[in-house]
């Protein structure tokens, strides 16, 4: 017993499985310090199993309404504490990044975007924000340097002929999209034209043209889930839109794929984008009400990333 001795491991010494396990317990802004230890510690801050996503979905901009263009303004602090987010993010992850999701009201720009196009080059899934300043062209650059997306989530698009064929063009894998807002006949021209692949796609809280939902029900052939739950529904009669409710021809059109259906007057969302007249204002609501949907995969439910989390929020706030 007294020739017995203690073998005591070092930390650089530790198995790397071990390390990823313990570092993924920290924020990135904990994550920091930790990388700059050794060069053992610096390559498991970037593993692939630690930076799968960066859910940004905590982080919103300081903004006003103004009268004038862009109508928002959004103070120099909030956009630099985006840029110094974005830039330890992308730092630590080393490409490794698959999945990003961010606030639905982030105030994005051209150059944020810009930034995460050139460091994430295989990014699988993004959900964007509505409140961005974000260009046709930004958007497009963005779009041809991710040719892995099979996801992606767009509350508004300005362009969407310009920019679906974008998408059409450059992400051959993409399966997936989410739209908030309206899509008429000329948004559902566009997904049948360049989206000849497309599986999934959920319209939820949005407000529909009739015309635009038969033409894709009718001509979206590969198509197999459609979520139209809480849309509003309008149809031109004479110089009037009218409100429709969910008929025997949309149901036939539907009857080859998966249609999700909620047009009910006693669900509360229906009722919130029928007092919104169509365009659901979701500052209004719950705060995590912009990140559900019925479409599984799609659904971001109600708890954000460890990565960026409420202590990390704060600690990124000064």
């Amino acid at each position: 017993m007294g020739d017995a001795k203690t073998v005591c491991k070092k930390w650089d010494d530790m198995d790397i499985d071990v390390l990823v396990k313990i570092f993924k317990l920290l924020n990135m802004v904990e994550m920091g310090p930790v990388s700059q230890v050794c060069r053992l510690w610096r390559s498991t801050c970037s593993d692939p199993l630690i930076w799968k996503t960066i859910d940004l979905s905590r982080l919103k901009s300081n903004f006003i309404q103004i009268r004038v263009s862009p109508y928002i303004w959004v103070d120099d602090r909030s956009d630099k504490r985006l840029f110094r987010i974005l830039k330890l993010a992308m730092a630590l992850s080393r490409g490794n990044v698959s999945s990003m999701i961010f606030h639905y009201y982030l105030y994005m720009k051209d150059e944020h975007l810009s930034y995460i196009t050139e460091r994430s080059p295989y990014l699988k899934r993004l959900v964007m924000p509505a409140w961005d300043c974000i260009s046709k062209n930004g958007i497009c650059q963005a779009i041809r340097h991710w040719p892995h997306l099979e996801s992606l989530t767009m509350p508004t698009i300005g362009h969407p002929p310009y920019i679906i064929q974008e998408i059409g063009h450059h992400c051959k894998k993409l399966s997936e999209l989410k739209i908030m807002g309206t899509f008429d006949r000329l948004f559902a021209s566009s997904i049948i034209s360049y989206l000849p692949k497309l599986k999934i796609l959920s319209l939820r809280c949005s407000c529909l043209k009739r015309d635009a939902l038969l033409m894709l029900l009718n001509f979206a052939e590969t198509l197999e889930v459609l979520n139209i739950s809480h849309c509003l529904i309008l149809e031109m009669v004479g110089r009037k839109q009218v409100v429709r409710e969910i008929d025997a021809s949309i149901l036939e059109a539907g009857s080859r794929m998966k249609v999700l259906i909620c047009q009910n007057n006693g669900c509360l969302t229906c009722q919130r984008m029928v007092s919104d007249e169509g365009l659901m204002r979701w500052y209004r609501y719950e705060e995590e009400f912009w990140r559900y949907d019925e479409v599984a995969s799609l659904d971001l439910g109600e708890d954000s990333g460890k990565l960026f989390d409420a202590e990390c929020e704060k600690l990124t706030s000064c």
